[in-house]
């Protein structure tokens, strides 16, 4: 008889709305029993005919869950209850319940879309929204509309918002399910951690104060291996005897694994966990849970071209979920490397992993399935599926229209990085160790960038002893082995650098002149490396690992690559190239012949029958670099056709913004024989904008906004428009006569007339000279007169003849 568990009541509901509808969505707590009871009840309730396949989104995970099921059903594993991992499978015909890793799913949907004898599908812990389960549930949704409507699909989650889930799925009905948590009581830090705190350090004091303070055993969440090694060192030294200190993370060997899921033989036990015991997992004996309030997440990293785990803090959903483990018993408590106000600043949900992660994988899924319009619950982001999809194109997995080649069909059945299953298939089984180096993490940490030191470290153990990573290297052994029959077979010979070149060949470096150790990469940007290391001389290389900077990323891993290799491999690809274009370090335009590898120079001449308009069109460069060469007279033309265009009429476009834009019509053909700042700045603008605007609009601009105002006495005074209003200065004796004010455009707006003395100094502004004549003309008259005696004042100057002349001696 089974354990009764909080799930049971629900199941005849789920199975009745699964018989119904053919999917659901189920939401239930950790600890519900989901994972133990759904796959058992859809199997005896008699609803599926074939195989029920269970999608977990680890290894470990998806081995205890089968061993669960086939206790239950007092069966060993293999028989109605089987498993599927990377490199092992534990199924036989009688098979009716497979659990399976999410890659699992998409390699069974590529081959077989109608998933032949599969009844159902249940995605378990999908709240994780990992990349691989979003697209197995995009899959299954197509494959259930267009093949398979009778295919069962389920997802299970703990704290995921159903709704939006069922609507993707065609409004499917949701179950949900009570949990069965026993209360935590949840301690939280007095004060923050000081800025230079060791994480390990502060964890380790507050595992101890945890131990001292509770009874059962401990469960400990920390980031990643590295932290767990470093913590179980300090443990050990300080932990009472009779307390079991056991690491837990995805790499162990599975034995060891065992050992920190079981109950302690005797005393008690502390599990040094990653987010690996979250969910899906049952660790025995836990009542106490200590959250260093860190997790380490996949996140695309452009400099390495692959996805890196990244340490992030936890968010508020998976600091729950790590609470509840310790109210799974009985009332439990758990440590948090926290404050209370700290909480507040914790994001809700972790992000969806398909809007961080590296999209080549799923770019490469999707060129196989002959489709991008797959029904996903967050659409992949455009411009890093671009990106993918452009990577794939160079590594040949793709044609030009996006179709996926014989080659691409090939990198997709290797459960490597597309970049790694490229280069596996190029160089062959010489490549694996290779593959398997650059697909997990650095065994050889703080050692120099050459990755020639780890496979020599992979070759003999023995020769990195006491730098090694120990366990890494004996995975990395075990997986390159795994790789190499993977591999086809016979290839020619390939150096180590070769084949990293071919994953990585927008990560070939050219050594920058100068003496500091800088590389230009192929695919444009910078690099760097140490001074001291040895690789720091080479003028080739392949960088295979950076860190984050975006402009000259500091190397951590690579190896010299001889021009010889480099030609062989890319041959196609290097090629000669025509290049006239403008220099901001030397301020001139530069034409040159150079043979190029995508961003580098191999080979540089000097060009020197450049193309007249090849030349001019770098020099037009220039100018936008500089700016426009403008004289006064070209400024005052600029202004009227402006004011021209702002009173309504018909005319070119010479805002700064217009002129720069379009330069390309009214400019270049000025810019002949143009090649040095100097050169620019000689350019007359005048006569180019003229032409911009034509004889027509001229025409117009000179009739409407003339350049200059004629006075009575028929001489010309430029109009300057550089102000808020078009304006003059005249002398007042030039005006007499005058009995409207001058105006211009089309809206007849008034000019400003300055009126000045015989001597040319300001007498009166005005904007209004009838209204000047009518009223202050008296007593500037007066003023003048005494001042000017020489020259005539009449009283009615609208009567008067204009005159520039003085009175005539009598």
């Amino acid at each position: 008889m089974f354990e009764p568990l909080p799930i049971d009541p629900v199941l005849p509901e789920l199975v009745a709305a699964l018989r119904r509808e053919g999917r659901a969505v189920l939401q239930a707590p950790p600890g519900a029993g989901k994972t133990t009871r759904v796959p058992l009840a859809l199997l005896e309730s008699g609803l599926v005919e074939g195989r029920i396949v269970m999608l977990e989104p680890r290894r470990l995970a998806a081995r205890a869950a089968a061993e669960r099921l086939a206790e239950q059903l007092g069966e060993p594993v293999g028989e109605r209850v089987g498993f599927r991992i990377r490199g092992e499978s534990r199924c036989g015909k009688a098979t009716r319940i497979e659990v399976v890793t999410e890659g699992i799913l998409t390699r069974m949907l590529q081959s077989d879309p109608e998933l032949s004898g599969i009844g159902a599908v249940l995605f378990d812990e999908f709240h994780e929204r990992s990349l691989n389960a979003d697209l197995g549930l995009a899959l299954c949704l197509e494959v259930r509309e267009a093949l398979r409507d009778d295919l069962i699909l389920l997802p299970m989650s703990a704290t995921l918002d159903a709704a939006p889930v069922a609507a993707l799925m065609g409004d499917a009905p949701i179950v949900t399910a009570e949990g069965r948590a026993f209360p935590v009581d949840i301690h939280h830090l007095d004060a923050p951690l000081p800025p230079r705190a060791r994480l390990e350090e502060a964890l380790a004091d507050l595992v101890l104060k945890a131990h001292d303070a509770s009874d059962g055993s401990l469960l400990v969440f920390l980031p990643g291996e590295g932290e767990i090694r470093r913590t179980e060192a300090l443990l050990s030294k300080r932990v009472r005897p009779g307390t079991a200190i056991h690491p837990l993370f995805g790499a162990m060997e599975f034995k060891a694994q065992r050992a920190a899921i079981a109950l302690p033989e005797t005393g008690r036990k502390i599990v040094l966990a990653t987010s690996i015991a979250e969910t899906s997992l049952t660790i025995e004996g836990i009542t106490c849970v200590v959250d260093s309030g860190r997790a380490r997440r996949a996140r695309f990293d452009p400099n390495s071209g692959m996805s890196r785990l990244v340490t992030e803090r936890v968010t508020r959903a998976e600091a729950t979920q790590r609470t509840g483990r310790a109210g799974r018993l009985a009332p439990g408590r758990c440590y948090r490397l926290w404050t209370k106000g700290e909480e507040g600043g914790l994001a809700a949900f972790p992000p969806p992993e398909i809007e961080a992660a590296d999209l080549t994988a799923l770019a490469l899924e999707l060129a196989l399935w002959g489709s991008a319009e797959l029904p996903f619950l967050t659409p992949p982001p455009e411009g890093a599926l671009a990106e993918a999809q452009a990577l794939l194109a160079a590594l040949g997995a793709t044609d030009a229209a996006g179709h996926i080649t014989a080659h691409g069909r090939a990198m997709a059945r290797l459960p490597l990085h597309p970049r790694l299953a490229h280069m596996l298939l190029k160089a062959g089984r010489q490549a694996a160790p290779l593959a398997a180096l650059l697909g997990d993490r650095d065994p050889l940490r703080g050692a120099p960038c050459d990755l020639g030191l780890r496979l020599k470290a992979l070759e003999d153990p023995l020769s990195a002893a006491g730098t090694a990573n120990r366990g890494a290297i004996e995975r990395i052994r075990k997986e390159a082995k795994r790789l190499a029959r993977m591999a086809p077979g016979e290839h020619a010979p390939c150096s180590t650098a070769e084949a990293a070149a071919l994953a990585y060949p927008d990560r070939i470096g050219l050594r920058r002149p100068g003496d500091a150790p800088r590389w230009l990469l192929s695919g444009g940007k910078g690099a760097v490396m140490a001074e001291s290391d040895p690789l720091a001389g080479q003028r080739l290389i392949v960088a295979t690992d950076l860190d984050g900077d975006t402009r000259n990323a500091r190397i951590r891993l690579a190896l010299p690559l001889a021009e010889s290799e480099l030609r062989g491999l890319f041959a196609d690809r290097i090629g000669w190239h025509d290049l006239a274009e403008w220099s901001r370090r030397e301020r001139k335009v530069v034409a040159r012949q150079q043979e190029k590898f995508g961003a580098l120079v191999l080979s540089d001449r000097i060009w020197r029958d450049a193309p007249v308009d090849a030349l001019a069109s770098a020099a037009l460069e220039g100018v936008r670099e500089l700016g426009l060469p403008w004289t006064d007279a070209a400024r005052r033309l600029q202004a009227r056709a402006l004011l021209y265009r702002d009173e309504g009429g018909e005319i070119a476009d010479l805002s700064e913004a217009a002129l720069l834009a379009e330069a390309e019509t009214w400019l270049l053909p000025h810019l002949v024989g143009v090649r040095t700042a100097e050169d620019i700045r000689s350019v007359d603008l005048l006569e180019p904008l003229r032409q911009r605007i034509g004889w027509d609009g001229m025409q117009r601009l000179d009739r409407e906004i003339p350049g200059a105002f004629v006075t009575p006495m028929a001489r010309k005074i430029p109009i300057d428009y550089s102000g808020d209003a078009p304006e003059i200065s005249v002398r007042v004796q030039e005006m007499f006569g005058v009995s409207r004010h001058p105006t211009i455009g089309p809206r007849h707006r008034p000019l400003r007339v300055t009126l000045l003395s015989p001597a040319g100094r300001p007498v009166q502004t005005t904007m209004d000279i009838p209204g000047f004549w009518a009223s202050s003309y008296a007593d500037v008259r007066k003023d003048m007169r005494a001042r000017y005696p020489k020259h005539p004042w009449p009283e009615d100057p609208t009567q008067a003849d204009p005159t520039l002349r003085a009175k005539p001696r009598r």
